[in-house]
């Protein structure tokens, strides 16, 4: 992922829109594949999946805050 320079709150808003665009279209479509085909064990690792990069996206913005010191 590209680092991004987030110098207005427009331009966290746009970078949040995008970011969530593409983890919807990569892990909400991977969750969609695993319910459709049943199985409560991929259903399972998807969801998990999905809150794993919520997780991480939300700690990379949040390190990204810190700045350097």
């Amino acid at each position: 992922m590209e680092t991004a320079t987030i110098e207005s709150r427009a331009d966290f808003a746009q970078w949040a829109i995008e970011r969530a665009s593409a983890i919807i279209a990569e892990q909400g479509g991977n969750l969609a594949l695993a319910a459709r085909e049943g199985s409560d064990e991929a259903i399972a690792a998807a969801a998990n999946a999905l809150g794993q990069t919520i997780v991480d996206t939300l700690l990379e913005v949040f390190d990204g805050l810190l700045g350097t010191e």
